[in-house]
């Protein structure tokens, strides 16, 4: 059904809404007075009723959100913990791979040094040979 059609219907479900409670008042077996004195104390009843309703859902809403803080909070301050964690972790690898390099670079140096010695030793008797 198109929207035109659809608030077509609702409008006249709405007029005859309308139309039902002017017959049914007109129809009351109570006075004008003792009817309009029930729907004002209705009318402030209900009005209580909701601003009890309105009261306590803030309430709730108040509790939902500081659950959610605090909740949040928590998530927080894991993370913090995992991130310290990690770096730790990390700075932990860093140094360890720091050594590892250094020891390596030591061993390449020894073994530069252990290779110019031998070529100056292999290479020093055959110079000093003259042709």
């Amino acid at each position: 059904m198109s929207d035109e059609t659809q608030n077509g219907g609702f409008s006249w479900f709405l007029a005859g809404l309308g139309l039902g409670a002017l017959i049914g008042v007109l129809y009351a077996p109570k006075s004008g007075r003792e009817t309009r004195e029930d729907i004002a104390f209705q009318a402030r009843e209900k009005s209580e009723y909701l601003k009890r309703r309105s009261r306590d859902a803030a309430d709730h809403a108040s509790v939902l959100a500081d659950r959610a803080k605090a909740q949040a909070g928590e998530y927080v301050d894991k993370g913090k913990e995992y991130v310290d964690r990690g770096r730790a972790q990390w700075e932990e690898f860093v140094d360890k791979s720091k050594g590892f390099v250094g020891e390596q670079t030591d061993k390449v140096a020894a073994a530069v040094d252990a290779g110019k010695q031998a070529y100056q030793s292999t290479t020093t008797p055959t110079e000093s040979k003259q042709f």
